[in-house]
């Protein structure tokens, strides 16, 4: 179970959303909270913000994605995971990356620094004192800035059943080249009432978090926002269910199914 938070968290920030072209889905201000279930129990919360900030001079998106246990499995494993990703505004490319997380003792604390001018990430692990430089590639995007890319790059109407997407992703020390296929278009209910879905089936490396690479699915809302709404999971040690829970800040009016 020790992964559930960062797993989510890298849902949510790579497999969310596309957009049309030229038609941005989010902006500064833009928040996310979700409900994470793990079996009957409400586990955790994770929030993703953006804000407005400047790197090395650039104006950019500042992202902040956040994770922790509550309730009574906070009792017996304490959850607190951190991310940030700082994001070129016009090309939606990631200039810094951190994460620092802590998933019932299994800690990590790495800082990712980009030049895609050389084609080169640069990796200090501050758990170990440690700095490493590996080669990327020319598209690459982080975790967290995967998210926003795909927001942004994809034109949804043309997606038909079928359908798959790829996206090169940099994550700790090394180059994921990540798949994403369409699954179809599902009316989803939530709290805040019943929406329109686009449906998607990330797949995953079965490995001692996921049973199978098609253990998952995401919902993300078929509209010009494109946030997150649902995931489901099928986890070695059970299940988890994440929805969304609050949000504020979106760039586009907000839109319910009315029976």
């Amino acid at each position: 179970m020790r992964p559930y938070i960062s797993t989510l968290i890298l849902i949510f920030t790579l497999f969310s959303a596309f957009a049309q072209d030229n038609h941005k889905a989010y902006d500064s201000g833009e928040w996310f909270k979700f409900r994470i279930h793990y079996g009957v129990f409400t586990a955790s919360y994770a929030t993703l913000e953006v804000k407005e900030d400047k790197i090395d001079g650039k104006p950019v998106h500042h992202v902040i994605g956040t994770g922790k246990s509550s309730g009574f499995l906070s009792l017996f494993f304490k959850v607190e995971d951190y991310y940030e990703s700082y994001i070129d505004k016009n090309e939606v490319k990631p200039y810094k990356f951190v994460r620092k997380i802590n998933e019932g003792g299994h800690t990590k604390d790495i800082e990712i620094d980009f030049n895609h001018q050389t084609s080169k990430a640069l990796v200090f692990n501050k758990k170990h004192n440690t700095k490493e430089t590996f080669p990327i590639k020319s598209d690459v995007q982080d975790m967290m800035s995967s998210f926003y890319y795909l927001r942004n790059s994809i034109e949804t109407s043309s997606l038909k059943k079928g359908d798959e997407q790829y996206i090169n992703m940099f994550f700790d020390n090394e180059n994921y080249r990540f798949k994403l296929k369409f699954l179809g278009r599902e009316v989803i209910k939530t709290k805040m009432g019943k929406i329109a879905c686009l449906k998607f089936r990330p797949y995953v490396q079965a490995d001692r978090i996921f049973k199978e690479e098609e253990s998952m699915t995401v919902w993300v809302s078929d509209d010009p926002n494109r946030m997150p709404v649902r995931i489901k999971a099928d986890i070695l040690v059970g299940s988890i269910k994440a929805d969304l829970d609050a949000f504020k800040g979106l760039k586009h009016p907000f839109k319910t199914i009315i029976d």
